[in-house]
């Protein structure tokens, strides 16, 4: 007769996060000690780590700060993986999210690999993953980092299902004078996800390879020559307005764009950044 009952099971999963039948062998294994059985989890889910690499992780969730700076605000925005939305509303995931997050904020790193690095209670970030890989069973993957700053940094997080946390994250930097819309044009971002923030900072290679392609195909659709100049000028500004943000029709108001809309207020947007999980 198992010595565990059905809310062992529960508990032991709730405070692990890991699956029915781990948990489940853990609890015989350990003869229904509970602290046992979580060492026993936590020892088994180390050794298969490499076994998880060639996984898929392309679930998860965003999480992010805005905090005040000399200068004025700096925001940070990470993205954390895991294999399933189980793992991801799980509260021990959730906590380990946040733990990421206020080290990326201490450290100031600025990218997923320093942040690997980084130091918290003894133990890098890195290692600090891979107990939770350990723990959950599941590849964990810290992704990507975002770290913004400005006068004013605005942040929006979008839950794509409210039974999950955030799955999108959006940091937009203005000065002051434009703060006023500023959470709004995130909101449009985190909507429209556009890639630049205007022309000048679409690679050139990128306008290159678009213009060729526009070209091609206008050809192949047989206009006239002296055309395709005026044509081909049409189909890059619509490819623009696609993937610039100030060249995007407003959300909130598609008969203006979110350019004009900023330079109503007299301000400016600096930059931004949107991570949408798996994306």
């Amino acid at each position: 007769m198992a010595n565990y009952s059905l809310n062992d099971i529960k508990a032991l999963r709730e405070a692990t996060g890991a699956g029915m039948m781990d948990v489940k062998k853990a609890l015989e294994e350990a003869n229904g000690d509970r602290e046992k059985a979580v060492e026993i989890i936590r020892v088994k889910g180390l050794k298969g780590i490499a076994k998880r690499e060639g996984r898929s992780a392309s679930a998860g969730l965003v999480v992010a700060k805005v905090i005040d700076s000399a200068e004025g605000q700096v925001g940070v925005l990470v993205e954390i993986n895991s294999e399933t939305d189980f793992v991801a509303k799980n509260e021990k995931f959730i906590d380990f999210a946040n733990t990421v997050l206020a080290a990326a904020i201490e450290s100031g790193a600025t990218s997923a690999e320093e942040l690997a690095k980084v130091e918290v209670e003894g133990q890098s970030v890195q290692a600090l993953t891979d107990g939770m890989q350990a723990v959950i069973g599941e590849k964990i993957v810290v992704r990507r980092l975002a770290r913004l700053s400005g006068e004013v940094v605005s942040l929006y997080l979008h839950r794509t299902n409210p039974d999950l946390p955030a799955q999108v994250g959006v940091l937009v930097s203005t000065d002051k004078a434009a703060e006023e819309v500023a959470h709004d044009v995130a909101m449009h971002i985190a909507a429209y996800s556009p890639k630049y923030l205007d022309r000048t900072q679409v690679p050139a290679e990128d306008v290159e390879k678009e213009r060729a392609i526009v070209e091609e195909t206008t050809r192949a659709e047989g206009k006239p020559e002296k055309a395709l100049p005026k044509i081909v000028e049409g189909r890059m500004n619509a490819f623009y307005k696609e993937n610039c943000l100030v060249d995007q029709a407003y959300a909130k108001d598609p008969k203006t764009t979110v350019g004009k809309v900023v330079a109503a207020t007299g301000g400016k947007i600096n930059g931004f950044a949107r991570f949408r999980v798996g994306a």
